[in-house]
């Protein structure tokens, strides 16, 4: 059995200040969760929040990690800063980093391979835009995007990482994959691995569903026998309404 994820991404939001607040008023909420509860931060608040996580099961996360170990990056964070700041998780390859910061298939996978190195816990992210869906490619899509970001590990590796199916389309729109489609497109995603590396590997792979899952959707969704979390956006800002799609068999 697959422990479900469910991971806030809390984007560019809350100060420091603020993301001590949100995790207080979380804590109480998720105390008695059966999922893996993760907050996605933004880097500045990452001191503040692994404080503010202290006794409780939430881990923190981040929103990026760059491939190299050092260098002349500018305004970059590596694999090593972020474990030393005790961070656990790390979501590599969102639509946004890939839509306004030029993000790639191939520079993807380096951060993976940085982030695994390190002993973060990457959450892979991919999907399909409106256009393509309706073209058809979504399932070579998220097959090429999966197999790609995984290239240069092994079957140990893979079976640890996690990987978020984010609708392009369904993210701050309010719109949402049918419970079929996603459950679907998950699938294929999992097919994609067994090819690859193997069910075993595959079946141990957490994928959460990231477009758009809230308290109204959520019961649904993780009913689906392929979906074990989600990837959350809007609900994770608030903690009554996070706990919730935390608490979704509750």
């Amino acid at each position: 059995m697959r422990t479900p994820i469910i991971a806030g991404n809390w984007k560019m939001n809350n100060t420091p200040k603020q993301a001590a607040q949100l995790i207080a008023e979380l804590k109480p909420l998720v105390a008695d969760a059966d999922a893996t509860v993760v907050v996605c931060v933004p880097a500045i608040d990452i001191p503040a929040a692994v404080q503010a996580v202290k006794g409780s099961k939430i881990k923190v996360g981040a929103q990026n990690v760059h491939f190299k170990e050092s260098g002349a990056y500018t305004g970059e964070i590596s694999a090593a800063m972020l474990k030393e700041a005790k961070v656990d998780y790390v979501i590599i390859g969102h639509s946004e980093r890939r839509q306004y910061f030029g993000e790639t298939d191939e520079t993807v996978n380096q951060r993976v391979l940085a982030a695994v190195k390190a002993g973060l816990t990457p959450i892979i992210c991919v999907g399909e835009r409106k256009e393509q869906r309706e073209a058809g490619y979504t399932d070579a899509l998220v097959t090429y995007q999966t197999l790609i970001a995984l290239q240069g590990l092994d079957a140990k590796e893979v079976a640890k990482v996690v990987v978020a199916y984010e609708p392009v389309w369904a993210i701050g729109t309010g719109l949402t994959a049918t419970d079929e489609q996603a459950n679907e497109t998950i699938g294929v995603i999992r097919k994609a691995i067994a090819g690859k590396y193997g069910r075993a590997a595959a079946n141990r792979v957490r994928i959460q569903y990231g477009g758009s899952m809230n308290p109204k959707n959520v019961k649904g969704l993780m009913a689906q026998p392929e979906i074990d979390g989600g990837l959350i956006g809007g609900a994770s800002l608030k903690a009554e309404d996070f706990a919730k799609v935390v608490g979704f068999n509750k």
